[in-house]
C-alpha cells in the first residue's frame, strides 16, 4: 500500500531530473529544469506570493489563535464544548465548501478578490488548527503559577507575557508550523478566493498543467513536496522532543 501511495511521487522526483521533455523515456541526468524555474518571472512571482501569504497568515492566525485558546479555556466546560464544536467545523468541512463560502462572502461584501482576500482566507482555515494546538498545553498549565503572579501584583498583560506564554510556547510553535504548512500547501481555497494576476505556486502549477505535463512541473512539484515534507518532519520532531521532555 505504501508503495502504491509513494511510487508516483518517486517517479515525479526522478523525472524532474530527466534531460528530455518526453514522458517515460530517460535521456540522462540534468538539473536545468530547476534552473529554468528560478529564472522564470512567473514562478518567482508565485513563489513570493506563496511565502508572503503563508507568513502573514501564520503570524496573524498564531497570535489570534493563541489569544482565542486562552479565552476559550476561561469559559465553563459547557461553553467550551459549544465553542470547540464550532471551531471543529472548518476542520471537518470539505475545502471546496469553505472556498465557495468565502468566495460568496467576499462577493457579498463587494471586496475585490486578490492578495488581501487570499490572505484572509488562509487565516480563516489556519486559525482552528492553531487553537487546537494551543489548547492541550493550556490544559497542562499550572493555575497556581497564574494565581501567584496575580497575588504578587502582576497585571493581566504581564501574567500573559511572563507566565502563560512561556509555558505554552511548544503549543504555539506547533500551531504556527501547522498553519504555515497548510497555507503553503493550499490550492482549492486559494483558487476560489484569489483575483486576476495573483496566484501562489499551487495555482501556477495547475495553470501549467493545462498545457500538458513537462519536466518544469515535475521540478516545481518536487520542490513543493520537499518543502512540505521538511515542515512536517520538523513538526513531528518537536512533538517527539516534547514527549521525551515531559516523560
Amino acid at each position: 500500500m505504501l508503495l502504491f501511495l509513494y511510487l508516483p511521487i518517486a517517479v515525479l522526483i526522478v523525472f524532474s531530473f530527466n534531460d528530455t521533455k518526453l514522458r517515460g523515456v530517460w535521456a540522462g541526468f540534468t538539473t536545468h529544469w530547476y534552473t529554468d524555474l528560478f529564472s522564470d518571472p512567473i514562478i518567482l512571482k508565485s513563489f513570493y506570493t506563496t511565502v508572503l501569504v503563508a507568513v502573514v497568515a501564520t503570524v496573524i492566525s498564531t497570535v489570534v489563535g493563541t489569544l482565542s485558546a486562552i479565552g476559550i479555556r476561561a469559559f465553563s466546560k459547557r461553553s467550551q464544548a459549544v465553542i470547540l464544536n464550532i471551531n471543529y467545523l472548518p476542520v471537518l468541512n470539505p475545502d471546496i465548501v469553505t472556498a465557495v463560502a468565502l468566495m460568496s462572502l467576499f462577493g457579498f461584501l463587494a471586496m475585490e478578490q486578490g492578495l488581501l482576500t487570499m490572505i484572509l482566507s488562509h487565516i480563516v482555515f489556519c486559525l482552528p488548527y492553531v487553537i487546537l494546538s494551543v489548547l492541550p498545553k493550556l490544559d497542562q498549565l499550572d493555575n497556581n503559577t497564574v494565581e501567584a503572579a496575580y497575588d504578587l501584583g502582576a497585571k493581566t498583560p504581564e501574567v500573559l507575557r511572563y507566565v502563560i506564554v512561556p509555558q505554552i510556547k511548544p503549543g504555539i510553535a506547533t500551531g504556527a508550523l501547522m498553519a504555515f504548512t497548510l497555507s503553503i500547501d493550499d490550492f482549492i481555497i486559494s483558487f476560489f478566493t484569489t483575483g486576476q494576476g495573483v496566484s501562489n505556486l499551487s495555482i501556477t502549477l495547475y495553470s501549467m498543467a493545462k498545457t500538458g505535463i513537462n519536466p518544469s512541473m515535475n521540478a516545481l512539484s518536487t520542490l513543493l513536496f520537499v518543502a512540505v515534507l521538511a515542515l512536517l518532519l520538523l513538526l513531528n520532531k518537536r512533538d517527539i522532543d516534547l514527549v521525551d521532555f515531559e516523560v
